[in-house]
């Protein structure tokens, strides 16, 4: 691939915020990625996961009903060991609370800090699918 051929993802959002979540499917629909499926709660990550099979998850850390992007990414990486997970939060302890669990040990698990710039969400999406 030259460098400017770009690699396109599957990208699935769970964003409880609907302004968040058009505004990330609209930046990332832009630079050609397909948004599979997007989501504003948490009731049903692992059957929308399980029938998208995306290269790469973001999820709030806020969801509803008692769950976090943590318990989410749990779920994911439960099953699929090698997926890709973008926990996007404003709490800079989930960070820590990532990088002190053994969960996540050599997973493909990374945290953005809002707020952030959306290039930072594509450059993240591209770091985290090609990670090994």
């Amino acid at each position: 691939m030259t460098k400017k051929e770009k690699r396109h993802f599957n990208i699935l959002i769970i964003e409880d915020e609907q302004d968040i979540l058009l505004l990330y499917k609209d930046y990332l629909l832009s630079k050609g990625h397909k948004i599979v499926a997007t989501s504003t709660t948490a009731n049903e990550i692992i059957s929308e996961y399980d029938r998208i099979l995306p290269d790469v998850a973001i999820i709030d850390y806020k969801l509803p009903n008692n769950t976090n992007g943590i318990d989410a990414a749990i779920q994911i990486l439960d099953k699929y060991p090698t997926s890709s997970v973008l926990i996007v939060t404003a709490y800079e302890t989930v960070r820590k609370e990532i990088a002190n669990s053994p969960l996540f040990d050599n997973k493909r698990v990374e945290v953005l800090i809002k707020p952030l710039r959306l290039a930072q969400l594509e450059s993240s999406i591209i770091n985290i699918v090609n990670r090994k």
